[in-house]
Parts: structure tokens; C-alpha cells; sequence
């Protein structure tokens, strides 16, 4: 599975963006997926997951209530929809493809090339 994220940029706080990424391969309908995101000198984090289906969802505690994942496997493609940014959501954010639902970066075979998400103050 090769996975293409994009939809990153620069956005002021309070403001959207819309992630994206694209995965190739017959199998994408049977992976859980995940957003993760680095920020400079930091660990790479969770943020949210999906299942293959896309009847369970799981965030962070940090997005809880402002971010949305969701996916589309007739197009092969997860989002995550960021809402009410704050200046501590920069980082890259990185999309996963794993066999479970997880929250840690070890569940995941597959990774994005990541894309960068920078919130002004």
C-alpha cells in the first residue's frame, strides 16, 4: 500500500483545513487508518483512527470535538477535517495504514510521506 497525503498549509488560528490522502492497492478496504503528526523536536503522536469500515472512530483528547476522520474506500481515500486550529496543531501529520485500530505508531505498516500543517497566532 503506498499512501499520498496532502491538503497541508498555512491557516491563521480558529481557521480549517481539509487533509487528504490517497492510498493504492486492492487492500486499502481492509486496513484501519490513522492520522499521526510530529512537531519539530517532538515524538511523532496520535491523532485519530478509523476503522476498515468506518464505523469506529478514535482521536486524541487534544482534537476531540475539533477534528473528523473519515474515509471513502470506493475512492481509496481518508480525510481529516480540522476545525478550530490552534497555533499547537502545527506539525506534519502523517497518515497510516495498519491491521488494527491502534493509537500507537507501531500498529501501522504503511505510511504517508506526511504534509505540513502550520496554525498561526
Amino acid at each position: 500500500v503506498q499512501l499520498q497525503g496532502r491538503g497541508g498549509g498555512l491557516v491563521q488560528a480558529g481557521g480549517s483545513l481539509r487533509l487528504s490522502c490517497a492510498a493504492s492497492g486492492r487492500t486499502f478496504s481492509s486496513y484501519a487508518m490513522g492520522w499521526f503528526r510530529q512537531a519539530p523536536g517532538k515524538e511523532r503522536e496520535f491523532v485519530a483512527t478509523i476503522s476498515w469500515s468506518g464505523g469506529r472512530t478514535y482521536y486524541a483528547d487534544s482534537v476531540k470535538g475539533r477534528f473528523t476522520i473519515s474515509r471513502d474506500n470506493a475512492k481509496n481515500t481518508i480525510y481529516l477535517q480540522m476545525n478550530a486550529l490552534k497555533p499547537e496543531d502545527t506539525a506534519v501529520y502523517f497518515c497510516a495504514a495498519g491491521g488494527l485500530l491502534v493509537v500507537t505508531t507501531t500498529g501501522y505498516d504503511y505510511w504517508g510521506q506526511g504534509t505540513q500543517v502550520t496554525v498561526s497566532s
